[in-house]
């Protein structure tokens, strides 16, 4: 785990000054207990609050960390002996994406993970998340494995979105991320999608088709980044928060709107301060939802995950009848008059 301290979030400021005071007062070994305990107390308190009414532009700050755990720090906190599983038999090996078989509790499971790096050298090779086609591809080729062999499947997503560049888009990029969502949507088996992360674009859907849509509580999911909404509509990333708001792309926001199934809670001070804690909650959460979607038929499974996706969305049917109404009632008033009404004339 990374020194938080050296990428203090600009909101954080008041939680490590108390840090500080609560540490010089711990070096006295204890020559004023009352008064630590309090101050232990207070810092709860602060960081309960200032994580609890986040601005969504703030979410995406804290989502974005860069001591916040990624799939690889999650495989030996949550799953037992995690076996990797390389490349896609076709192009080579994406190392922005992680696939293996590994073992959550009793069950054996297929783990499919996106991973962003974190320093440089690993940031540059997984491309900060962002998978060629190749990856999507061998996350494809992994999941028909788990399928065939009848093994549950878990999606740990973070990603900013697929690769942009012309080489993706020459391989298939589209084309292989629409190929992923409709097999996934087949699969006879269960699977479990959480977003740690990010959650950007079309690079999430291609692993975010699943029976369980889960986020950790201050992640984000979004058809597209804050910045590149920014950029399209006010033609500037500075008005990146703003885009933010109005995109609702918090775990709060997704429950509400029913785009997701749940919310996954987080250690006191957000997940890049206690990897540990963050891994217990979530290993909780697999097993658990695990444990009921084994007891559905395959069939049946197959079916709430079509309603599922179906039910999202909301729309009006009053206010498109009524507009089919009235192009109906202008098309009548501005039609040429009928021969037999100009015969008679």
């Amino acid at each position: 785990m990374s020194n938080i301290g050296e990428f203090r979030l600009p909101f954080e400021t008041p939680i490590f000054e108390m840090e500080v005071r609560l540490g010089e007062l711990e070096k006295l070994h204890g020559k004023n207990p009352d008064q630590i305990r309090r101050l232990r107390l207070e810092l709860a308190g602060l960081k309960r609050s200032i994580f609890a009414n986040l601005e969504p532009w703030q979410t995406i700050l804290v989502s974005r960390h860069v001591g916040r755990p990624q799939t690889r720090d999650y495989l030996p906190l949550v799953f037992d002996r995690f076996v990797e599983l390389h490349g896609d038999r076709a192009v080579g090996d994406d190392k922005a994406i992680v696939t293996g078989l590994a073992h959550l509790g009793e069950r054996k499971v297929m783990v499919v993970g996106h991973q962003k790096g974190k320093n440089l050298s690993e940031r540059t090779a997984c491309r900060f998340g962002c998978a060629h086609p190749e990856g999507y591809r061998k996350a494809l080729r992994k999941m028909k494995l788990a399928e065939k062999f009848g093994l549950p499947i878990i999606c740990l997503i973070d990603t900013p979105g697929a690769y942009p560049g012309v080489t993706a888009e020459e391989r298939g990029q589209a084309a292989i991320i629409a190929e992923n969502l409709m097999a996934m949507s087949q699969m006879r088996t269960p699977i479990i999608c959480v977003v740690i992360g990010e959650g950007g674009s079309g690079g999430a859907l291609g692993i975010g088709i699943g029976d369980r849509l889960a986020m950790l509580e201050h992640a984000y999911y979004s058809v597209i980044s804050p910045e590149g909404c920014a950029t399209i509509l006010w033609k500037s990333s500075e008005h990146a928060p703003r885009a933010a708001a109005a995109l609702r792309m918090t775990s709060k926001d997704l429950l509400a709107l029913g785009i997701i199934d749940d919310v996954i809670p987080e250690p006191l001070g957000a997940a890049h301060r206690d990897h540990r804690e963050a891994a217990s909650i979530l290993k909780s959460y697999l097993i658990r939802s695990l444990r009921e979607l084994v007891e559905f038929d395959l069939d049946t499974l197959l079916d709430r995950r079509y309603a599922k996706f179906r039910a999202i969305g909301i729309y009006h049917e009053s206010i498109v009848e009524e507009a089919i109404q009235q192009e109906t009632t202008l098309a009548s008033s501005i039609a040429p008059p009928s021969s037999e009404a100009t015969a008679s004339e």
